[in-house]
């Protein structure tokens, strides 16, 4: 993208939109009162400890129409026109007016594909199956939409005076990636606290060569949010953690595109697996602004599927959500999702009740097997992608989701961030994680004789057309 002169931001903005100060501010999810400003370091409700949450002056935004609305995200959509051929900046409007256009820290994020997964759908025996592939993005996974509009908020910030020596998140792999490049493009430093031998080397080569300061813990995630929060909260820096609401801004920009490539039609259902749950509640947030602003008429049901090894919010589902559980998660080929104290818990029973929402759990023999199936009609899955596929496939075995309804699955990173994972699936190597896979597929090692190679490649070929 190309950046113009502020003269012609300001041209735009007269001819696109109505002249209206649009406003956002931190307010408390249990709805507390008091408001507070976005440049506030402040992530928790002083008057009862709950997670705050972005909210935006509707009654603003509802001066312009939908059909407005809708027509203006559509003509900046995947444009050069800095900063809003972004997918997430080209709603700046609903997702953080406070910050600048010279402040913006963006790399084009968002726009993934919606792929229509046609032959995966019907070998699941499912009419209509989408997949937002969201991995399909700077650093490989959907965590760039929030990280460009928190690390936006923080340039912002220091270009106010305000001083914030380090950005800071606990990750599992996909969160330390998008914090250690966003800060680099923006000049600021990052520190990432990592579990120690639990994230891929593909995540832990992204914030070394983005130049974080790596702190490799001998800990679990939990133990790493426990830790950041503690010097978040000491040292003046800024935590960048789904705890903090406005990730959850860039995030909830899923819900708006998915509908927007589809000419602004509703699925029956979304279908998210989730870890931390700061994605089940942007989705749901997303969706509920959409219906405020009269720009789509019913909502989505909502599935999230967790691994079957770390699995709070199941444990929580199974009684209505009547008591937020905890677990102490164990091993699972998902990693990015290996949480059993998850930050957005409490949003994401909200959101699953508002939403008639679902929540299912999967075995790591499920969710490998998954992966490889979608892996086989083209896709290339993260294991965490092939939690969200096995609970697609057990909710429609269980007639929960109907085969003529439609279903968008949201493809959290890309398959290359775990080719290890991949690997040891086809070589059988997946044995501490109790797997034995249904779907190999390993070289054929031969000789380089014509005769060799014709009968095995003869033979395969007909077997495969023979299975099908």
């Amino acid at each position: 993208m190309q950046k113009t002169c502020p003269g012609l931001y300001s041209r735009i903005d007269r001819k696109e939109q109505p002249l209206t100060a649009y406003n956002a501010w931190f307010q408390c999810s249990r709805d507390c009162t008091g408001r507070f400003p976005l440049t506030d370091v402040i992530y928790e409700c002083p008057s009862c400890g709950g997670l705050l949450e972005v909210r935006h002056d509707l009654s603003a935004l509802k001066q312009q129409s939908a059909e407005e609305w809708k027509g203006l995200f559509d003509r900046r959509f995947m444009r050069t026109e800095w900063p809003y051929g972004s997918s997430v900046w080209g709603k700046k409007e609903l997702v953080c007016p406070v910050v600048d256009e010279e402040n913006v820290v963006s790399m084009f994020e968002g726009g993934s594909n919606l792929f229509w997964a046609d032959r995966l759908g019907h070998a699941f025996g499912l009419d209509d199956l989408w997949v937002k592939q969201c991995g399909n993005s700077h650093t490989g996974s959907f965590k760039d939409l929030g990280m460009t509009v928190l690390v936006s908020m923080v340039n912002q910030m220091v270009s106010d005076g305000q001083k914030i020596p380090a950005v800071a998140c606990a990750s599992s792999g996909d969160t330390s990636a998008a914090l250690a490049a966003y800060a680099a493009a923006a000049g600021m430093q990052a520190v990432v606290f990592l579990p120690k031998d639990r994230v891929s080397t593909a995540q832990l080569v992204q914030p070394m060569s983005n130049g974080a300061l790596v702190l490799s813990l001998d800990t679990d995630f939990d133990g790493c949010m426990t830790l950041v929060k503690e010097i978040c909260a000491n040292e003046n820096i800024y935590l960048a953690n789904s705890m903090n609401s406005l990730r959850v801004e860039g995030q909830k920009t899923v819900a708006i595109e998915l509908v927007q490539q589809d000419d602004w039609q509703v699925p029956d259902w979304v279908v998210v697996p989730g870890g931390n749950l700061g994605n089940p509640t942007a989705l749901g947030k997303g969706f509920l602004e959409m219906q405020e602003l009269g720009m789509i008429d019913r909502l989505p049901r909502i599935a999230v599927a967790q691994s079957a090894n770390a699995n709070p919010l199941y444990l929580s589902y199974q009684n209505n959500f009547d008591t937020l559980e905890t677990v102490q998660a164990r091993a699972t080929l998902a990693s990015a999702i290996q949480i059993g104290n998850p930050v957005s818990q409490e949003k994401a029973a909200k959101i699953l009740k508002l939403f008639g929402g679902v929540v299912e759990q999967v075995t790591e023999q499920e969710l490998a097997d998954a992966a490889a199936r979608a892996d086989r009609t083209g896709l290339f899955c993260c294991p965490h992608t092939g939690v969200a596929f096995g609970g697609l496939i057990k909710l429609l075995e269980r007639g929960v989701i109907k085969p003529e309804e439609k279903v968008v699955v949201i493809s959290t990173a890309h398959g290359l961030k775990f080719t290890e994972f991949k690997i040891d699936y086809h070589r059988d190597a997946l044995g501490d994680y109790d797997v034995s896979p249904r779907y190999p597929n390993l070289p054929v090692e031969l000789p380089a004789d014509y005769e060799a190679v014709k009968q095995a490649l003869l033979t395969r070929i007909e077997a495969r057309s023979g299975a099908g």
